[in-house]
Parts: C-alpha cells; sequence; structure tokens
C-alpha cells in the first residue's frame, strides 16, 4: 500500500494547488490552537509535545481504522499534504523569471529570500533547491515507507518548527533600538548553531540536533542515489569520505555529492544554469528513489 500511496502523491502533488493541500495550511491552524489551549508554551516539554501530538494521533488513527482501503486513502492524503513546498516551488520561477528579464537585483532577493524563509546557512540557489528537494520528497518518501504516515508528519512536522523559529523572531514590527539589536544577535547565534553539528556525547540539545541525526542516514542514501543518476566516478570519491563523516553538516554532504554528480561549470554570468541542472538532477534522483522502492516493495522486501 506504501507504493501505491507514493504513486498517487507524486502524480497528484503538483496538480493540487489549493490552500487545504498545503502543509503549512494545517500547521498554522494547529500552531494557534496549541497555543490557545496549552498553557506550557515554552521549554523542551512543550516543544516535544508540540510535535508529537499530531504524530501519535495519526498513528492511533490509521490503527483504529479496520479497513485496508480507508487506511490507504488517509494515508495517500497525508502523504500529498506533506509532500512538496509551494513556496519553494513559486520562488525558482520568481527567481528564473527575474534572472531571465536581466533584474540582478530582483534576482538576489529571491536568492536571500528563500534563505531567510526557509533559515537555511548560507548557500548557492540551487543548492538550497537540491537540499529542499531532499527535505520535501526523498526524505518524507523514505520515513513514510519505514514508518508509515505518522513518520512522514513527523519529519514534515519538525522541518517546519525549524522552519519556523527564525521567522517567528522577526515578526516584530514594534520594538527598540536595543531590542532590535539583541535580537540581530540572537538571530545570528541561532543561526550560527544550526550549522553546528551536534556532540554525540551530549545528545540531542534542540530540534536542530535532532534533525540532524534523523537526516544522517537518509541523506548518506539520497547521495548514493546522485552519484547513478549523474556523474558516478567523480561522485564515488566525495561520497565515501563523508559516508561516515558524523561532524560534517548534512546539507553539505548533500550538495558536495550532487555538484560532483553534475557538470556545474557553467558561465558564471548566468545565474540561472546551475539551478536549472541541480533542480533536473534532483527529479532524476526522486525517480529513482522512487523505482528502488517500487523494486523492493515487490520483491517482498518492503512492506
Amino acid at each position: 500500500m506504501s507504493l501505491l500511496s507514493l504513486l498517487i502523491a507524486l502524480a497528484a502533488e503538483r496538480s493540487l494547488s489549493a490552500k487545504v493541500w498545503h502543509f503549512n495550511f494545517y500547521y498554522q491552524h494547529y500552531l494557534h490552537f496549541f497555543s490557545k489551549n496549552f498553557t506550557a508554551k515554552q521549554g523542551s516539554a512543550a516543544s516535544a509535545a508540540f510535535i508529537i501530538l499530531p504524530v501519535v494521533a495519526t498513528y492511533l488513527l490509521l490503527e483504529i481504522i479496520d479497513n485496508g482501503v480507508l487506511q490507504l486513502l488517509i494515508s495517500t492524503l497525508i502523504l500529498i499534504v506533506c509532500f512538496g513546498c509551494t513556496t519553494t516551488r513559486n520562488s525558482y520561477k520568481s527567481y528564473l523569471h527575474s534572472a531571465f528579464r536581466g533584474e540582478e537585483t530582483t534576482t538576489e532577493m529571491h536568492h536571500q529570500q528563500l534563505l531567510t524563509d526557509k533559515n537555511l546557512p548560507q548557500m548557492g540557489f540551487g543548492q538550497a533547491l537540491i537540499w529542499l528537494n531532499y527535505r520535501y520528497y526523498i526524505a518524507i518518501m523514505l520515513f513514510f515507507v519505514v514508518f508509515g504516515a505518522a513518520g512522514a508528519v513527523f519529519y514534515r512536522l519538525l522541518t517546519t518548527v525549524i522552519e519556523q523559529q527564525k521567522i517567528k523572531k522577526t515578526g516584530s514590527s514594534i520594538e527598540t533600538c536595543g531590542e532590535h539589536m539583541q535580537q540581530t544577535v540572537a538571530q545570528e547565534n541561532e543561526l550560527h548553531e544550526s550549522q553546528k553539528t551536534p556532540d554525540f556525547s551530549q545528545g540531542c540539545q534542540n530540534h536542530h540536533d535532532v534533525l540532524f541525526w534523523l537526516d544522517w542516514l537518509p541523506v548518506r542514501i539520497a547521495t548514493f542515489g546522485y552519484m547513478f543518476v549523474g556523474h558516478f566516478s567523480k561522485a564515488m570519491p566525495v561520497w565515501l569520505e563523508s559516508l561516515f563523516d558524523s561532524k560534517k553538516p548534512t546539507h553539505k554532504v548533500l550538495i558536495d555529492v550532487a555538484e560532483k554528480s553534475e557538470d556545474v561549470m557553467v558561465n558564471e554570468e548566468d545565474c540561472t544554469a546551475e539551478p536549472c541542472l541541480l533542480v533536473r538532477l534532483a527529479k532524476r534522483n526522486v525517480l529513482l528513489v522512487f523505482a528502488v522502492i517500487s523494486i523492493l516493495t515487490l520483491a517482498g522486501l518492503l512492506n
């Protein structure tokens, strides 16, 4: 059933543009509900409860339903909602339109806006797209196949919480100069911390640490796919070098292998070449991951 849900979700996700199919639509409603009904709005316990409650609810809902067809339907609908991100796709289109018109300032603005919206460290536009492609498609596919719909909800909810952390902190419109300075320093420190790899001996201290360990194996699986859909001989040394490296940030592992898997030595004046090449590479990798899941499922190695 996981294979059928993946097939339907991948086919339907792009054509369903209404806001009810967007994860952020439900996230905002859940955030409002949680902050209104739970007094403990801060602290690690509240943060954990905020993520765990929808996951447990999803798991129990599918366990209660004793009908295979209905389970398939609900799992597929949940997967469609978890897949993709309209804002990222719109940012990509706006970036290309500005670049084709020769509006360098606007093009760079779309680039920086995407990094800010997704709470990403400084990286190229194409690099950001290939990382977000992993986050919104490949990772969710893998978590769905292994852990079911509850796993997909958990991963997407965790990444959304991390993305929203910086946005919420920059949302205040009225503040004093001193408060603004303190807030800016706090944001820079938070972004700096997000780029660090966690210390295994200290456990998981925040959401970024949890996501780092959750991404560790899926990123290696995704980069293994990049070698097969790109230049295997060029990417293999980089993949082997990063295979057991627990100090290298996961996004750097993915980006380094992806760039070696594709010819990105293009005209520096053409700011659309690299993003387009990497996006095409990412799409091929998504199809490869789906094909491998299909083979393993048909062979009986995946349920």
